[in-house]
């Protein structure tokens, strides 16, 4: 959660629902919290966990605290070294064998600053964490993907701009430097997401006549899928194209993620914890600049 609460629970905790409904409590927060972070992982993983200070931290998944669907969670800050003013910007799980394997960490920060880094340079992180990247004052950092080395890197912003360009347009560098412009914002924009993908998968699926779909989610608890393809190749630092109709009905972006419709089920959740499981097919293809469907109705007035 946004104050720093954490939790696991097994992944048929929640039933599949139909579009448009209000789903069940997903977790009990107080007035002053919200849900921040959701993940999947197994539980054999190690989770880095990366902090607005650019700081990453390791934990063991099997020793997260597992809850039931309403309960609160642990302080994390009984878990790891972190400040009082440090905030959980990211959470990645990885397998033991991944640390080894050549591959890096791909990081996206709030403002559109993008970095790579070998993964290897993270193998030994200390109780006191490792320094992931550097930060420029009021930067934070928002996205840590695995990536591969041959990647596509897609951003979407909460004004609803995205920009996807190739992995190696941006040159590897050590843990502690700053990274380079990975999209032009506008005024008072900033990065709500990150994805990666390889040209290896695409391929591999268009083969089997299965296409990648950028599923798009709004604040006001819309969203719809649009085909990848009608996302350009474009250089790193530009800004972008429209990834969907903002409105007030809709509200700002919230989130996004590559989907195919061979992918069964999307967890939601808002920031008052109420969760939603929907099927990937269920959610109608549409243009970039549409606003999309009903996804999800609140309980309360004024979640998001």
């Amino acid at each position: 959660t946004k104050t720093g609460y954490i939790k696991s629970m097994p992944l048929d905790t929640f039933r599949s629902q139909r579009r448009g409904g209000k789903g069940v409590a997903g977790m009990t927060v107080k007035d002053t919290d919200e849900v921040y972070l959701l993940t999947s992982a197994n539980t054999h993983d190690q989770l880095l966990v990366f902090t607005s200070r650019g700081r990453v931290f390791n934990l063991k998944v099997w020793e997260l605290p597992e809850g039931s669907r309403v309960g609160k969670g642990q302080a994390i800050i009984n878990l790891i070294n972190i400040g009082p003013d440090e905030t959980i910007q990211s959470l990645l799980p990885l397998s033991k064998a991944t640390i080894g394997q050549k591959v890096f960490l791909f990081f996206t920060t709030k403002d559109g600053v993008v970095k790579r880094t070998k993964i290897g340079d993270y193998a030994n992180i200390r109780n006191n964490g490792l320094i992931a990247i550097k930060l420029a004052n009021g930067d934070k950092l928002v996205w840590a993907n695995q990536t591969s080395g041959e990647d596509y890197i897609l951003l979407v912003t909460r004004e609803g701009k995205s920009i996807r360009f190739k992995e190696s347009d941006v040159r590897p560098t050590s843990r502690d430097t700053m990274g380079v412009r990975g999209i032009l914002l506008s005024k008072d924009d900033y990065v709500v997401t990150m994805e990666n993908l390889t040209q290896a998968q695409l391929e591999e699926d268009k083969k089997r006549g299965i296409f990648k779909d950028l599923l798009v989610i709004s604040e006001g608890g819309m969203g719809k899928r649009t085909e990848l393809k009608q996302y350009p190749l474009q250089k790193r630092g530009g800004q972008g194209v429209k990834v969907a109709e903002i409105t007030p009905k809709t509200g700002k972006i919230a989130g996004a993620l590559i989907v195919t419709e061979n992918d069964l089920e999307l967890l939601i959740t808002t920031r008052e914890a109420q969760a939603i499981k929907l099927p990937i097919k269920n959610i109608p293809q549409l243009q970039r600049s549409t606003q999309g469907v009903i996804l999800m109705r609140f309980a309360k007035n004024g979640d998001t």
